[in-house]
């Protein structure tokens, strides 16, 4: 039952100036005020979006973890999306969670930045209908979605302090485009970033009002990321709504006084307070409601863990892509849609998504892999053993029972063919944390390490077994100290180990009681996802011999402003390259088919970082180039969430994009490479052969300031303006089958204003069932105005069997036809010819036709 804006202000009238001004600043890390004057209940809020970790950095308590948003995109499939947004939401629920931070609509603007992984993609219709899938699909379960970074907060370098230079043009028609698909999708909470845009830190900035909330009549919430807000009035006088995290920083009492000294008017603060009651309404959070926090129907409240027995729910094929972005449920009315699927029953559903969204970049004939043919298969590679489920930073959760493309093949395969494992050479990159498989509890002698809280004699004041040696935010006792690790390790190998302590602040390490480390380490930087989550190690080496236990201890003082992270990392003596190459040589040889498993490290792709090139290392490239060589039937499986050079594409019999594919990464793929399911994904960021040839690349500010000198012409659009070839374009993606497209068919006529249907025929010329992504763009050669080569103006998703064919119709919006007039400060669709495009990608589009836009009178 959903609360009218009449009973909102009835109870905003009950409350005192003081009152509404102090619910705005959060009450925790994670949660807001609560009010019981209104019978406001705090509400939480949890990262996003591949799953939803919950209020604590606890390996204990599991997540569903989907593939990244790079991967969502790669599927161009909002109905699939929308489902995936319905599992995330049942995980909302299941872990009391109110609020998702999730979606990321922050573009792919250079190939270098680091947190990729965790957006869309390049261009910003791609991203704006897949964004706002997820927030329908989050939404239709009463779990509020979240629409950041807002704005151009496109790169991790400086993103505290960076000065975003963008033009008005560019700034509407790329960067604002996937918020304002958002808000029409009704997403609930916009979140401020960090960064400044055109001389104004984001949480300040008029942005927030105009065109956020008067243009687009956004009436939810405009939350900070967490810090971003450095300033009481001037933040509060802007469209910023809740500071978040809480109880301490510039607002809480200091906004209280400034509203009582009148520096900041007591109707910003209402505003501000009404939108923030308007949510909790619609997440029955008011009148002593508790609505959205109850578990899921048939599973305990607390039960643990995110993945039970598969019920197979979602197995089914999906409805496709053709879907505009559309309003969601009323604002004040608690949506109505179907029920959250319980967690445990989406593993079927990741396990597909995997599949959908994995690219096949390139292919000799080798995939699909026949198992009646196959009497050995050699799976090589690090990667392949430990696939990289998930990016760094704020975004990772805790996932059970991740399944590795090593894994997924021996399930495939088992009874059937022999799977030989070879890791090869250790790709470049720093120390993992302690892996739990080769450590145990001193104490209990069970698998983990021992963590202990000590007072500052060494006392000890609380002590718990944790699984490994990744500890975000132990539990704090009074008194505490001196966060304490220790484990028995037992070594597997032989020689000289890498060993280290992450964090900030006075640490120390040891192995059996022998010094390794001592000393005082400040922080570098003040970025949260860096002091809190992914700090930088300290290391040591020492001599282990293989089988032999030893004691490590790690120490750090838990003194403020250090952040919360405390990891005992470690590593063994990297093999021999030449040797380890040999062995994969032999293994890739001796094989009826190989698959060599490459990818990114833990540092390589992270909030808060940016890269500085696209190299997967030399010992991975000539790890691929010597299996490729050995074998050519060798499948390159590619895990990372965005571009890297692939200096060896040419060589391998197929390469195949897995990204960082969530816990069912090995199955999905599994599904993938033994042609149990097609591949489904289509690149939403062009890749470059390599870095140089990339038109914008710059992420690393100037005196402060980074210009977007670029304007509209990012992504495939700036590879079209300067004449450059990339190895894969945006949109590219091959399946099982082959495609030819016959005919395209637009309106002879259109009025500025108005949209227009796009028809285009495609004939399935292969011996396979296959779906197909059929991509409309546009051009205007003869435009009087700075315009893309061509731009991507619709798409829609086409099945047929072989031989078949079938027309996909595409519905080209309004939107794709217009302009922003920067001398108007208004939309404007220019009349004239406009050329349509249709094909498989931005660099391959066979067909093409002509339309007249004609003026109107409203135009």
């Amino acid at each position: 039952m959903g609360t009218s804006d009449e009973e909102i202000d009835r109870l905003l009238g009950k409350l005192t100036p003081r009152a509404r001004a102090l619910l705005l600043n959060g009450a925790t890390t994670w949660r807001t005020r609560a009010e019981p004057a209104v019978e406001l209940r705090e509400l939480v809020m949890s990262d996003g979006p591949a799953g939803v970790r919950g209020e604590a950095w606890d390996e204990r308590s599991t997540s569903l973890l989907l593939p990244s948003a790079s991967a969502l995109a790669a599927t161009w499939d909002e109905a699939l999306v929308e489902d995936l947004g319905g599992l995330l939401a049942a995980e909302a629920r299941r872990k009391g969670v109110d609020v998702l931070l999730a979606p990321t609509l922050n573009l792919h603007r250079s190939p270098l930045g680091g947190r990729h992984f965790e957006c869309l993609s390049e261009d910003p219709e791609l991203t704006g209908r897949i964004g706002a899938a997820l927030v329908r699909g989050i939404q239709a379960h009463g779990v509020a979605a979240t629409a950041k970074h807002y704005v151009a907060n496109d790169s991790e370098t400086d993103r505290l302090t960076v000065d975003v230079r963008v033009g008005e043009r560019a700034l509407r028609e790329v960067y604002l485009a996937p918020f304002e698909a958002a808000v029409a999708a009704g997403v609930r909470l916009v979140m401020a970033g960090y960064n400044a845009v055109n001389g104004t830190t984001m949480t300040a900035n008029a942005l927030l009002t105009d065109p956020l909330k008067s243009e687009w009549g956004f009436d939810g919430v405009v939350v900070s990321d967490w810090g971003a807000v450095r300033g009481t009035t001037g933040t509060a006088r802007a469209g910023l709504d809740l500071a978040m995290p809480g109880p301490d920083g510039p607002w809480g009492e200091a906004l209280a006084r400034a509203v009582a000294e009148g520096a900041v008017p007591e109707p910003a603060v209402d505003d501000k307070a009404r939108r923030l009651l308007r949510l909790a309404a619609w997440l029955g959070a008011l009148g002593g409601r508790d609505v959205s926090r109850s578990p899921v129907p048939g599973r305990p409240a607390d039960s643990p863990g995110a993945e039970g027995a598969d019920g197979g729910a979602g197995a089914g094929p999906s409805s496709g892509a053709e879907g505009l972005p559309g309003r969601g449920p009323a604002h004040g009315a608690k949506p109505s849609g179907p029920r959250p699927r319980r967690a445990g029953d989406g593993r079927a559903l990741a396990r597909r998504a995997v599949a959908a969204g994995a690219v096949l970049l390139a292919n000799k004939d080798v995939l699909p892999l026949d198992p009646e043919h196959l009497g050995t298969v050699a799976v090589i590679g690090a990667h392949a053993a430990r696939t990289r489920t998930q990016g760094g930073g704020s975004a990772g959760v805790f996932p059970r029972g991740e399944v590795s493309v090593l894994d997924g093949i021996r399930a495939e395969l088992r009874g059937r063919a022999r799977v030989v494992h070879v890791p090869g050479p250790r790709p470049d990159g720093p120390a993992p944390p302690l892996d739990p498989d080769t450590c145990t509890d001193p104490r209990s002698g069970l698998p983990g390490v021992l963590l202990r809280m000590l007072d500052a004699d060494g006392r000890e004041l609380y002590a718990e077994r944790r699984r490994g040696g990744r500890l975000l935010e132990p539990r704090l006792v009074p008194g505490a100290h001196t966060v304490e690790i220790r484990a028995r390790l037992c070594p597997r190998t032989g020689g000289s180990w890498s060993l280290g302590v992450a964090g900030f602040g006075r640490m120390s390490l040891t192995t059996d009681g022998r010094t390794l480390l001592e000393g005082d380490f400040p922080p570098s930087t003040d970025d949260p996802a860096v002091m809190h989550v992914n700090p930088p190690a300290q290391y040591a080496t020492a001599d282990l011999t293989a089988g032999r236990d030893t004691l490590l201890v790690a120490r750090r003082e838990l003194a403020p402003g250090t952040g919360r992270a405390t990891v005992l990392v470690a590593a063994p003596p990297a093999p021999d390259v030449t040797a380890s190459l040999a062995e994969a040589v032999r293994a890739a040889g001796a094989a009826d088919a190989a698959v060599v498993v490459v990818g990114t490290t833990e540092h390589g792709e992270s909030e808060g970082y940016d890269r500085t090139d696209l190299a997967l290392g030399a010992t991975q490239d000539a790890l691929v180039r010597a299996v490729a060589a050995a074998n050519p039937r060798t499948v390159a499986v590619v895990n990372s969430g965005g571009p890297v050079e692939l200096p060896w594409r040419e060589q391998a019999g197929a390469v195949l994009l897995a990204w960082f594919p969530g816990q069912e990464g090995g199955g999905g793929l599994a599904d993938v490479l033994f042609g149990h399911a097609e591949p489904g994904g289509r690149l939403p960021t062009t890749w470059p052969a390599v870095l140089a040839d990339a038109p914008v690349t710059r992420t690393r500010p100037d005196g402060g300031r980074l210009d977007y000198d670029e304007g509209l012409h990012l992504g495939h659009r700036g590879w079209l303006r300067h004449h450059r070839t990339p190895a894969y374009w945006f949109g590219h993606g091959l399946g099982y089958t082959t495609w030819r497209y016959e005919e395209l068919t637009v309106p002879p006529v259109t009025r500025a204003g108005d949209g227009l249907t796009v028809r285009v025929r495609v004939r399935n010329t292969g011996a396979r069932a296959g779906r197909e992504v059929v991509q409309v763009y546009l051009a205007r050669p003869a435009s009087a105005l700075d315009r893309p080569a061509r731009w991507l103006a619709g798409y829609t998703a086409v099945r047929a069997r072989p031989g078949e064919t079938v027309t996909a119709t595409v519905r080209v919006p309004a939107r794709a036809l217009r302009h922003w007039s920067v001398a108007e400060h208004a939309w404007r669709t220019e009349a004239g010819p406009c050329r349509v495009l249709a094909g498989r990608s931005a660099g391959d589009v066979p067909l093409a036709a002509e339309v007249e836009v004609v003026p109107t009178a409203s135009a």
